[in-house]
């Protein structure tokens, strides 16, 4: 039998990382300014979350415009909803085992 903390995501470590793809599994695409304000973090500090996300492949950004002003947006990709579940998968196995 496989031990389920070997199958946790080294990627979802991060309370942040956990937050961002909370907050896109449920959502169809979520702006930087909206991420920022849900998980309570700096600009830099997102930017940099979203990059290792993004480099991962579990994330895709589109960059455009309202009106003048840039908006950021952030969607999960299938690679990454499937990675994010199996690692919440795999933590509600090692709660469970707890019991």
């Amino acid at each position: 039998m496989v031990n389920p903390i070997s199958q946790l995501n080294k990627v979802f470590d991060s309370r942040i990382r956990i937050g961002i793809m909370s907050a896109l599994v449920v959502g169809e695409n979520v702006n930087f300014n909206d991420l920022k304000a849900l998980i309570d973090v700096t600009d830099g500090n997102l930017a940099t979350h979203l990059k290792n996300l993004e480099e991962h492949k579990f994330i895709k950004v589109e960059k455009g415009f309202i009106g003048r002003k840039t908006n950021t947006t952030y969607t999960i990709t299938p690679a990454g909803e499937k990675a994010f579940r199996a690692h919440l998968d795999a933590l509600e196995k090692i709660i469970k085992g707890l019991n």
